[in-house]
């Protein structure tokens, strides 16, 4: 991106050099310039969208081990009903 904006080396030069494709590059100058601080989710950084599915996951941990345990303990006193 720096070699593009700071340097003034043409995109498709720029994505040659790196060996990415051209496409790429300028998606991701445009969201660079759309968004600058979320332009590049990873290091520290989630999408929103990502970050809703990672807390929704965390959320199902909790129901799903009450589900497991209801589930034990209906076969355990059905056992030891017969």
């Amino acid at each position: 991106m720096k070699l593009v904006t700071d340097r003034g080396v043409a995109v498709l030069q720029a994505a040659c050099d790196l060996d990415l494709s051209e496409s790429v590059l300028r998606r991701w100058m445009r969201e660079l310039s759309a968004a600058p601080a979320a332009a590049f989710p990873g290091n520290g950084q989630m999408r929103a969208d990502l970050a809703e599915i990672a807390a929704l996951k965390k959320e199902v941990v909790r129901p799903r081990a009450e589900r497991d345990i209801l589930k034990k303990s209906t076969a355990f006193f059905a056992r030891e009903a017969t």
